[in-house]
C-alpha cells in the first residue's frame, strides 16, 4: 500500500467516528447506536479533518498511476468540501432534499434490524434525535447571526415536511417504525419511547424553522452567480461555462424533443403530438400497474433481467454486485434514489422510491429508463463495482468519494446506452427514456436561469417569455410544458432545484461531460477502441471529479 493509500484510509478510520450517520450509510460498523453531532463543534471537528488531510496531501507524493489519480480525486473533493464549509454553505443552507434533518432522518431507512442489537441501535438513535436536533439549531442560529440562512420558501417547505413525517395520518414515521418492528418487553418500551421523542423534537425542529428561523429566511431564493459557480463546481467536479452550458440546454432539449415528436409517430400514428403519444401509452392497460407494491415487485423484476442480461455480454459484473433490492421508501416526498451496499455487502445496494400519498397508479413505458437508472447499468454498477475495488481503490475511494457529475452523469449515460444496445426499441419505452432526458436538459435551462436570474433569450426556440428574467413561477411554467410528469411530483423537484442550486444541471451536463471523454477515448485509441474496455477502465477509476476522469482517462 502506497502513502497516499494509507492516508486516505486514515482518513476515514478518523471521519466515521465525526460522522457515524455517515457510516451507517456506506455501511462501516460500530457507529449505528450514535448520531452525528450537529452542533458547530462538530462540523468543525469534520472542517479540521479535511484541513490536516489536504495539508498532508500536498506534501505526500503517489507511489503509482493509480495514487496519482487518488490523489487528484481527494485533493478535488475534499478541497472543495473545505471551501463549501468555509463559505457557510455547510452550516446554514437547508433544502427539502439536503440538510442535517434529512441525513438523520433518512439514516433509519438503511439501518439493520433483525437481532436485539441492530434494535437497540435503532432506540438509541431515536433517544438520542432530540440532543443532535438541538445542536443543529444552535448551528443554525450561529449562522443567522453571521448573516447567513436559507430562503424563506425552502425552510416552510421542510417545516412541512416535518409536519408530514409525524403526523398520524401522514407517514407518521417514527412510530411506523418501531411497530414494524414488532418488538415486545424492555427493549420494545424503549423503542417507543424513543419513537414519541424523536416525533416529538421533529416536530418541534419543524415550529423552529417556521417560526425562529423563516421570518429572517431570504425572500429570493436565487443563489447569484458567486455562490452558483461555487455549487457548480461541487456538483461537477468540473469548472464550466455557465452561461454557455445554459445556452447549450436550450439547443438539447429543442433536439430531443423533436425526436420525441419523431417516436410519437410511432405510436399514435403519423403526425401525432407528444401528448397524443402520451395519452395512447396511457390508456393501454398493458402499461399500467395499480398498487404501489405491485410496481415495486415490477421494478425488482427488470432490474433483476437487466443484470443477467448484460453480465458477461457488455459488463462483467462481480457477483456481489448481481443483487440489488427495490424498496418502497417510508416517506411520500417523491423522490427516487439510490443507496449503495455496506462495506461487506450484507446489505445490497437499494433503488428507492418515495411515492406520494394518492399515487396509486404506475406507468410502465414511462419507468423502464429509470431502473436503468438507478440499477443496472446505471447507479448500481457504478456504486457496487466501486466499493467491490479493494485491489485497486483505497477505502476513501470505495466508500466515500460521490461527485454527482460523475455518478448522475453515468446514470444518464446508461440509459442512452441502453438505447444504443437495443433495450428500448419499444417506442413506449424510448419515449419514456427521452421524457426523462427532456427533463433533465429543461432543469438545465430553468436551474441555471432561475438562480443567476438570466434573460430569456429573445430567439429561444419554444417562444417561452422572450426577454424576460426568470422567476421560480415562470420555472414552474417552463417545466409544466416541458415535462410528463404528476403535479406531486413536479412540485418536489422544482423546490429541490430552488433549494439545492447546481446539482439538478449535474444530471445532463456529467452525461456530457461523460460522452464527450468516449469521444476522446475514440479519438486517442482509434482502431483499438473497444467501448466494453472503455467502460470497464472508468468504472475502475472509481468515483472522482468530472476533471480529475478526464485527466486519469487521457493517462490511460
Amino acid at each position: 500500500m502506497g502513502r497516499i493509500d494509507e492516508l486516505a484510509n486514515r482518513y476515514v478510520a478518523e471521519w466515521a467516528p465525526l460522522s457515524p450517520t455517515g457510516a451507517t450509510y456506506v455501511g462501516i460498523a460500530g457507529h449505528d447506536d450514535q448520531l452525528d453531532d450537529l452542533s458547530p463543534e462538530g462540523y468543525r471537528a469534520k472542517a479540521d479533518l479535511t484541513r490536516r488531510t489536504l495539508t498532508e496531501l500536498e506534501v505526500t507524493e503517489p507511489d503509482t498511476e493509480a495514487e496519482r489519480t487518488a490523489k487528484e480525486a481527494m485533493q478535488e473533493r475534499l478541497g472543495l468540501d473545505l471551501a463549501r464549509y468555509e463559505a457557510g454553505e455547510t452550516t446554514s443552507e437547508i433544502s427539502v432534499i439536503e440538510s442535517g434533518l434529512h441525513e438523520v432522518r433518512m439514516v433509519f431507512d438503511l439501518m439493520p434490524t433483525a437481532t436485539a442489537d441492530d434494535q437497540a441501535n435503532v432506540a438509541a438513535r431515536l433517544n438520542g434525535l432530540a440532543g443532535a436536533l438541538e445542536g443543529y439549531k444552535t448551528t443554525l442560529r450561529e449562522a443567522l447571526a453571521h448573516g447567513r440562512v436559507s430562503s424563506k420558501v425552502q425552510l416552510v417547505e421542510v417545516a412541512k415536511q416535518c409536519d408530514t413525517w409525524t403526523d398520524p395520518t401522514g407517514d407518521n414515521f417514527f412510530h411506523g417504525l418501531v411497530e414494524r418492528l414488532g418488538v415486545d418487553g424492555t427493549l420494545g418500551a424503549e423503542l417507543r419511547r424513543g419513537a414519541a421523542a424523536a416525533t416529538a423534537a421533529t416536530a418541534e425542529f419543524g415550529q423552529f424553522l417556521r417560526a425562529e428561523l423563516a421570518p429572517h429566511g431570504r425572500d429570493k431564493q436565487a443563489a447569484g452567480r458567486e455562490r452558483y459557480e461555487l455549487a457548480s463546481q461541487y456538483f461537477l467536479g468540473a469548472k464550466v461555462d455557465l452561461d454557455e452550458t445554459y445556452a447549450w440546454g436550450f439547443a438539447e432539449l429543442a433536439r430531443l424533443e423533436a425526436e420525441m415528436r419523431v417516436v410519437a409517430g410511432r405510436i399514435a400514428g403519423s403526425g401525432a403530438s407528444v401528448d397524443e403519444a402520451v395519452a395512447t401509452l396511457d390508456a393501454d392497460p398493458a402499461r399500467t400497474i395499480q398498487g404501489k407494491e405491485a410496481f415495486r415487485d415490477w421494478m425488482q423484476a427488470l432490474a433483476d433481467k437487466a443484470i443477467a442480461e448484460l453480465h458477461g455480454t457488455h459488463f462483467d459484473i462481480p457477483e456481489q454486485v448481481r443483487r440489488i433490492e427495490c424498496c418502497l421508501a417510508p416517506t411520500s416526498d417523491g423522490a427516487i434514489y439510490y443507496t449503495g451496499p455496506s462495506e461487506d455487502f450484507s446489505r445490497p445496494g437499494r433503488m428507492w422510491w418515495a411515492v406520494p400519498q394518492g399515487i396509486t397508479d404506475f406507468s410502465t413505458w414511462r419507468e423502464v429508463t429509470t431502473v436503468y437508472h438507478e440499477g443496472v447499468p446505471g447507479h448500481h454498477l457504478q456504486v457496487a463495482q466501486t466499493a467491490v475495488r479493494a485491489d485497486l481503490l483505497n477505502r476513501w475511494q470505495r466508500l466515500l468519494c460521490w461527485v454527482s457529475g460523475h455518478g448522475e452523469g453515468w446514470a444518464l449515460y446508461s440509459e442512452r446506452l441502453m438505447d444504443e444496445l437495443g433495450y428500448l426499441e419499444d417506442p413506449g419505452d424510448k419515449l419514456g427514456m427521452l421524457d426523462g432526458q427532456a427533463m433533465r436538459a429543461a432543469r438545465v435551462i430553468v436551474d441555471i436561469g432561475m438562480h443567476l436570474e438570466l434573460e430569456i433569450p429573445k430567439d429561444n426556440p419554444f417562444g417561452f417569455h422572450p426577454g424576460e428574467r426568470w422567476t421560480p413561477e415562470l420555472g414552474w411554467e417552463f417545466m409544466r410544458a416541458h415535462c410528463r410528469v404528476p403535479d406531486e411530483n413536479l412540485r418536489f423537484e422544482l423546490n429541490r432545484y430552488l433549494g439545492w442550486p447546481g446539482q439538478a444541471p449535474s444530471y445532463k451536463v456529467g452525461e456530457r461531460i461523460w460522452l464527450q471523454a468516449r469521444e476522446d477515448a475514440k479519438a486517442r485509441k482509434g482502431a483499438d477502441f473497444d467501448l466494453r474496455e472503455f467502460h470497464r477502465q472508468a468504472l475502475d477509476l472509481g468515483a472522482l471529479g468530472l476533471d480529475p476522469l478526464r485527466k486519469a482517462l487521457a493517462r490511460l
